[in-house]
């Protein structure tokens, strides 16, 4: 049942078994509150037999003891209900977005490819945030007074089974109409939620493209699209809780008629002889206390519908496969070799097909070729944050598909053509390629990627603050800081995407000279688009259209006259194109 309960509402173990204790707590409460009506039912028989028999007064002090035994059963009860559903409640919903964070951290980047950002974070924040109403206040509330209506409805039949029948019979009713509704409900719940999800991205979309609306004198028409995607998902609200309304108003006027039925067959039956007065006024106060707890269940129940898609983000994030391995790599060099290896981020559209060759230790191996060979993807298979298709990828002779993927890239350091920076200091940026480094060690690497010669013009030196994502550097600068990270992290095998794009020729040649002392004992897989950058590279790799074209030396290939060479005169005589 805890397992059932689990993948019901995208819980943890511990969070279903909270989630049971909270239904049981309600219950408990609702029945203790029921307590109340036992009391007064006792009371109103003493006063009916004191005007009939004239007999003596009702004890009025062991009813005020009973009154005060059941207002201290009340508080007991809802103390324990707060901590059973809000408490265990906040502590699940921490549970759940830590949970859903450590899932997301070992996802591969397949994953992330097919979801929008905006996405991800309406399901991290969002859904797990509906989930944590859902789970304090709706389904704890909904199960505990459905157990209760039950057992109170099965003690109305002790007393009296046709005024039990007047009093209940609205209530199945009542549900059915809400579940005959579930399939529109949550439809126009999942509407409602990409409707919202588009509004999201589209603000999402200017604030990071502010600079190019601008450049483009696009920022008004860009406003109206936003205020259009803003009414329109004001709309959907409007249109979502109008279909809550209709079926959930409808039902509690279903409910509301329990009240009538009871009083008119009531008063029959009293007329008639067939019940007591006792028993009138009983079904009377317990109709009276039934329904109202029932109502907010109606709408607890609408609530519980709406959450079916949050259910089912947090369930497809829960049960998607996670890159795993072991933590231990002991491979016997650091060749990188790739065998046979066929990728498609599309099915039956693949980037890379039937891939083979090997990137040896103390080399440079460059990957070049037009954009959309499969350059960068091959670069990305090798830390795996992609899984072939087909074939397999080694390190030293270990299959990387069997290594934790923490433990593999703690073997790389990378610098990607698109730089990630962190509005913090100079220092602490560079510090995240070794987090133990100490300044001195930081600062040596930042001289060797030439990063100091624009940080002691900054007033604050390697404790200047450089924005989000480095807004207040130029794009060589946050580049160069990149490197300096790599270089700090000295691990064994180095991955550059286009690591010098951003650089000028000077800085260029610099950072090769820098990089050209980190090289011993290390492998080094280089994907760039100048052919200056790469011909002083150990092995080249022309790839095209995800195969590849021919590989060598530069000198084999100029002289091989291929693809390379072509490429090679191509850009040369860009470079002294003149205006």
């Amino acid at each position: 049942m805890i397992e059932k309960i689990q993948r019901r509402f995208a819980l943890t173990r511990l969070g279903a078994v909270n989630l049971v204790k909270a239904c049981i707590s309600c219950t408990v409460s609702y029945l203790v509150i029921a307590l109340s009506i036992g009391v007064l039912y006792f009371f109103t028989c003493d006063l009916t037999k004191m005007f009939r028999i004239n007999g003596g007064e009702p004890n009025i002090p062991i009813y005020v003891l009973h009154c005060a035994a059941v207002i201290v059963l009340i508080f007991a009860a809802h103390y324990i209900q707060y901590n059973m559903t809000f408490y265990h409640t906040y502590t699940e919903s921490a549970r759940l977005r830590i949970g859903v964070a450590e899932k997301l951290r070992k996802f591969p980047l397949r994953f992330f490819s097919k979801r929008d950002l905006s996405d991800l974070t309406t399901t991290i924040l969002s859904d797990v945030t509906g989930m944590e109403q859902a789970l304090s206040h709706f389904i704890p509330e909904f199960f505990g007074s459905i157990i209760s209506t039950v057992l109170l409805s099965i003690g109305m039949f002790f007393f009296d089974v046709r005024m039990a029948f007047a009093a209940v019979w609205c209530v199945p009713v009542s549900f059915v109409l809400i579940l005959l509704a579930k399939k529109k409900l949550s439809l126009a719940g999942k509407k409602d939620r990409e409707i919202a999800l588009v509004r999201t991205e589209k603000i999402q979309e200017g604030l990071e493209s502010i600079k190019d609306l601008k450049a483009n004198h696009y920022v008004g028409a860009y406003v109206k699209e936003i205020d259009e995607a803003i009414d329109h998902c004001e709309k959907s609200q409007i249109i979502t809780e109008l279909t809550n309304a209709i079926f959930v108003v409808s039902s509690q006027l279903v409910l509301k008629l329990g009240i009538a039925t009871v009083v008119i067959f009531g008063v029959k039956f009293l007329i008639s002889g067939e019940i007591t007065l006792e028993i009138f006024l009983l079904f009377l106060i317990v109709a009276s206390r039934l329904y109202d707890p029932l109502n907010a269940t109606l709408q607890n129940l609408a609530a519980i519908i709406s959450c079916d898609p949050k259910i089912d983000r947090l369930n497809e994030i829960n049960d998607y496969v996670l890159q795993e391995g072991s933590d231990h790599m002991e491979p016997n060099g650091y060749d990188i070799s790739f065998e046979h290896v066929t990728f498609s981020y599309e099915k039956g559209k693949p980037v890379l097909k039937d891939i083979s060759f090997t990137a040896k230790q103390n080399e440079i191996t460059a990957l070049i070729g037009n954009s959309g060979g499969g350059k960068t993807t091959c670069a990305s298979l090798a830390a795996r944050f992609y899984e072939p298709e087909e074939g397999k990828i080694k390190i030293g002779g270990v299959d990387i598909s069997k290594i934790d993927p923490e433990v593999l890239l703690s073997k790389f350091s990378i610098v990607f053509q698109d730089v990630v920076l962190f509005n913090t200091s100079i220092l602490e940026n560079i510090r995240i390629g070794r987090k133990n480094a100490s300044d001195e060690e930081v600062i040596e690497a930042a001289k060797l990627a030439f990063c100091d010669e624009f940080v002691q013009e900054m007033p604050e030196g390697y404790n200047t603050v450089i924005g989000e994502n480095g807004s207040k550097l130029s794009g060589g600068q946050r580049q160069r800081i990149s490197i300096a990270r790599a270089i700090l992290k000295d691990a064994p095998i180095i991955l550059l995407d286009e690591a010098s794009a951003s650089l000028d020729v000077e800085s260029e040649t610099y950072v090769q000279k820098a990089l050209s002392q980190l090289i011993e004992h290390k492998t080094v897989i280089m994907i760039a688009h100048r052919m200056r950058t790469v011909a002083k590279a150990s092995h080249l790799i022309v790839l095209k259209d995800g195969v590849i074209e021919e590989e060598g030396t530069p000198e084999a290939l100029m002289a091989k006259g291929g693809m390379y060479k072509r490429m090679f005169d191509l850009q040369q005589a860009a470079d002294q194109w003149k205006i």
